[in-house]
Order: C-alpha cells, then sequence, then structure tokens
C-alpha cells in the first residue's frame, strides 16, 4: 500500500441510508472521494441528492451506514460519531459547505469583510488588520469589488451573494467543499462565469468537492467523477466523460438525451 497521502481516500462513505419517516431518500450510498478530485452528484428532485450531502456533513444523522473522514493530521474519524465540538470544527476549518441559497449561507446583516473573516476569527485571528486584509483578497479572488467590503450581502446580487459565500468558505483553505445546487437561481450568463470561477479555484487550491447538481452540463465542466441517483440509490456512477457519453443505466441515458426534466 502506498504511503503517499494524496493516494489515499480523503472520504469513505458505506451503506448511508436517510429515511424520513416511513419513506426512504437515500438507501445503501456507498463510495470513496480522493483529493483534489471533484465528484457530481446529479439527477431530478426528489432523488436524493441533497439528502446525501447533509448525511456528508454530518447535519443529517443515517439509518444506517458511516461516513469517515480523513483528517489533515491523517486520523480517520467517523463525521457521525466524534463529538459535535469537533465536528463544529471541522465544518469551519477543514470543510466547506455552498449552500443552494447564498442567503442561508451568509449573515445578511454583517458586512462581506465580517462575513469571510469570521471563518479566520474561529481559528484564534483577532488582528483587525489582518482580518480585512484577508478579506479583501478573498473578495478579489472570487472576483468582487473589494472596496465594497464594508456592504452588506444584502446589497449584493444573487451571483455576486454566491460568490461571497465561496470566499468565505474557502478562506480557511479547507481540504473538501460540499456544495448544493451552487448555481442554482442565477442567470446563464451568471452561471458561466460562476462555474468558471469555481473551476479555477478548485484546481488551483487542490481542492475536493461534492457538487450536487440537476445540470449535466455543470457535471461535464466541473467533475472528475459524476454519481447518478434515483429515489434515493446510486444507479451509476463512473469518469465523467464515461457516464455521459456512454450511460449504462437507462435512467442515466434518459438524462443524457433530455427525456426526463430536472
Amino acid at each position: 500500500m502506498s504511503n503517499d497521502p494524496t493516494s489515499q481516500p480523503l472520504l469513505r462513505v458505506a451503506g448511508v441510508s436517510h429515511r424520513f419517516g416511513a419513506a426512504w431518500a437515500v438507501r445503501d450510498a456507498s463510495f470513496q472521494l480522493h483529493p483534489g478530485e471533484v465528484l457530481a452528484v446529479v439527477g431530478e428532485s426528489g432523488s436524493g441528492k441533497s439528502t446525501l450531502l447533509g448525511g456528508l456533513a454530518g447535519r443529517l444523522q443515517p439509518a444506517h451506514g458511516t461516513v469517515e473522514y480523513r483528517r489533515a493530521d491523517g486520523v480517520w474519524v467517523d463525521v457521525h460519531r466524534i463529538a459535535e465540538a469537533e465536528r463544529r470544527l471541522l465544518a469551519r476549518t477543514e470543510w466547506g459547505y455552498v449552500e443552494q441559497h447564498a442567503a442561508d449561507g451568509l449573515r445578511m446583516n454583517v458586512s462581506a469583510g465580517a462575513n469571510i473573516g469570521e471563518r479566520l476569527m474561529g481559528l484564534g485571528s483577532r488582528h483587525f488588520g489582518h482580518l480585512r486584509a484577508q478579506a479583501t483578497h478573498w473578495m478579489e479572488r472570487v472576483e468582487l469589488d473589494a472596496t465594497r467590503v464594508d456592504d452588506l450581502p444584502r446589497e449584493f446580487s444573487g451571483g455576486m451573494r454566491q460568490r461571497l459565500q465561496i470566499a468565505r468558505n474557502l478562506v480557511t483553505r479547507p481540504r473538501l467543499v460540499l456544495m448544493d445546487e451552487p448555481t442554482s437561481g442565477l442567470d446563464v450568463s451568471v452561471q458561466a462565469r460562476l462555474l468558471d470561477l469555481i473551476r479555477l479555484l478548485v484546481a488551483r487550491m487542490h481542492l475536493a468537492a461534492i457538487i450536487v447538481t440537476h445540470d449535466l452540463g455543470v457535471a461535464r465542466l466541473l467533475a472528475h467523477r459524476t454519481m447518478v441517483m434515483r429515489h434515493g440509490r446510486i444507479v451509476e456512477q463512473g469518469l465523467t466523460d464515461r457516464v455521459l457519453d456512454d450511460p449504462q443505466h437507462e435512467y442515466t441515458q434518459l438524462l443524457v438525451s433530455s427525456v426526463v426534466s430536472p
């Protein structure tokens, strides 16, 4: 077995199932994710994509199965068995979570700069000059006007809010980022610019990312691998080009041929 840490998985998901009441939202999901790898989870609404993502982040307790994460120190932890304090620490340091609606992932009543600096403050940074410098730096990295560092998120457009949310998540240089429909509800031109930005940042920072999307174009642009879900089950997974150009499962074939609408 190789001792190269990049050859080892970052995330191991085994037999994860979630249910709401009597209805199963996710059934027996199993896969691995490696450092620097981008995985797209696709399927129509109600297929279980977002529920799975919430389980990976520790937000939803699975009925069955395990979600194991390899920390920066090399130690494997079960996301659902560690103490809540450790899970919160990982969530603001080694993980990022980009909400579908940016307002859910931002503090709308504080400035753009404070939104970005908050995660650094969670790590103990208290020097105002450093926090402000990092905020303006990251606003520039996500192509926001750094002179608006003191503006409130509510004064930003939808696309700008999503960029701000991405900056807020990446300022601590996480190893794993989970994204739930990051381009949903945005104009096509805004979507294109945001996707280009995500692709650039993920590659430059060597991030591992899981991106939930109903848009196969997003999967093709961003993901090394694609996983297709239907009725809570993973029906197909593999290299993105293979899954989208030569789908094996009949449901994937329907998605690719646009017979099934998102």
